[in-house]
């Protein structure tokens, strides 16, 4: 179709569904035109280009990644008739202002659903996804994998994106040893997600183009488990699709884009960390899932925290690091280390904003809510330099860690440190296994009919 005739198109995206819904669904479209992606939440994304090696031949220069803010300009300069949204953890007022920007700058507003977005398999796939970032995806996964190799099944974990580096270079990524990680050399962020796997025996992909990644996983898996991030809904159609909730932000399982979505679909929801949580949250989070999805099963689990060296905590002034995405975009005001810390008796802990330098300090300035913790922000170089340097010109006794890997090995520390661990704790196994039995047992019919005729 001539480029005259053709509808241009924005994708508002964060660096990962954005790509895989360009690669999925605009690409094959020749009545429209990407013009833009724009980027949000992830430093030093926008600026950038996404290659014509990934683009297509309908796009010999790429295209741009410009930043969000610069969307009404970018409508008005290229006649842009529609804008897609394609990036998570939203409530649902921001979706909707978004959506005015848009429409009062003349373009329509889209959000695709999950028929032309998710990718078929030819093996099975469990599916965990969350109603918002740090509800527990990451342990729960690593559940699904131990069960599943109890069952003697060989299996893929295929990651949400997190291109944040030359996306010629991250198009297909495979990761079966710390080597790996090295090799590609990998984020603060990407390290949380993959290490833990690693560790586990686990072999992990992602990358870029989510289509020829999952081809290569199917090469040597006998079930695909899809890792998702933020509360993104599957890049490809599960056979078990679990959703993770969060009782410590009830309500949110409702007011969050995409979150709710995952809610609505899933086969299973797991209510995770009742350990810690109110019980009327745990209720009211219950209550919202019946509501929605009344035939979901419902799962009780809890997140035990650990610490290495409870001695170097207790009657300590303590540093509490935490998970980077959880405390920002996730809203999170403490996690897992500040737990951790509060449990083992810490004297103090440390406020690290008056020692807080660069892109450090301006996260706390954007995220006013976190105050006596630490993001560990990581997404480049640069940023893991100025997170080492507040943590050294942080005065404390013991730096609490409370990421899924142990930074003090990439960072150096001046200071002792020590690790937070946690890992699912379901309050009926066979619950769980049962379902993942159902779903990689037969592939002739959804999970949930699977497990109604057993």
């Amino acid at each position: 179709m001539p480029t005259s005739t053709r509808k241009n198109v924005i994708i508002m995206g964060a660096a990962g569904r954005d790509f895989h819904d360009f690669n999925v669904f605009w690409k094959r479209q020749p009545e429209y035109r990407v013009v833009a992606f724009t980027a949000a939440q992830i430093p030093d994304i926008a600026g950038r280009v996404y290659p014509r090696e990934l683009a297509g031949p309908a796009y010999p220069k790429g295209i741009p990644i410009e930043a969000e803010s610069e969307v009404s300009e970018l409508i008005r300069r290229h006649d842009v008739k529609e804008v897609s949204l394609a990036y998570s953890d939203l409530n649902h007022i921001d979706v909707m202002h978004k959506a005015s920007i848009v429409n009062a700058a003349g373009a329509d507003f889209r959000l695709m659903g999950w028929r032309q977005t998710m990718v078929a398999s030819r093996k099975p796939v469990i599916a965990v996804c969350a109603v918002r970032t740090g509800c527990g995806k990451s342990q729960t996964t690593r559940k699904v994998c131990e069960i599943l190799k109890t069952l003697g099944k060989t299996i893929a974990v295929i990651r949400h994106p997190m291109p944040y580096g030359d996306l010629k270079k991250q198009i297909c990524q495979r990761f079966a040893t710390l080597d790996d990680l090295d090799l590609h050399k990998c984020t603060i962020e990407e390290r949380e997600e993959y290490e833990p796997h690693i560790m586990a025996g686990n072999v992990v992909y992602a990358g870029v183009d989510y289509e020829r990644i999952l081809r290569s996983a199917e090469a040597e898996a006998d079930v695909i488990v899809w890792d998702g991030g933020n509360n993104d809904l599957p890049f490809y159609k599960p056979d078990l699709h679990i959703t993770v909730t969060d009782p410590h932000r009830a309500g949110h399982e409702m007011t969050y884009y995409p979150g709710e979505t995952n809610l609505r679909m899933a086969d299973m929801i797991i209510v995770n960390k009742v350990d810690t949580a109110l019980r009327e949250s745990v209720e009211l989070v219950e209550a919202n899932v019946r509501l929605a999805n009344p035939r979901a099963l419902i799962l009780r689990a809890e997140s035990p925290v650990t610490v290495d060296e409870p001695e170097a905590v207790k009657g300590k002034r303590v540093l509490v690091v935490e998970d980077g995405p959880t405390l920002t975009h996730g809203e999170m005001a403490y996690g897992a280390g500040h737990v951790a810390a509060r449990q083992a008796g810490a004297r103090k802990i440390v406020d690290p904003r008056p020692y807080a330098v660069g892109s450090i300090k301006r996260t706390f300035e954007r995220y006013r809510h976190i105050k006596e913790i630490l993001p560990a922000m990581g997404y480049g170089d640069r940023q893991m330099a100025e997170l080492r340097q507040t943590i050294n010109a942080t005065p404390c006794d013991t730096v609490i860690i409370g990421t899924p890997i142990d930074l003090s090995r990439m960072l150096k520390f001046n200071k002792h440190s020590v690790r937070v661990r946690y890992e699912l704790k379901e309050k009926q196994p066979s619950l769980l296994r049962g379902r993942i039995v159902a779903a990689v047992g037969g592939r002739s019919c959804s999970s949930r009919k699977a497990l109604a005729r057993c």
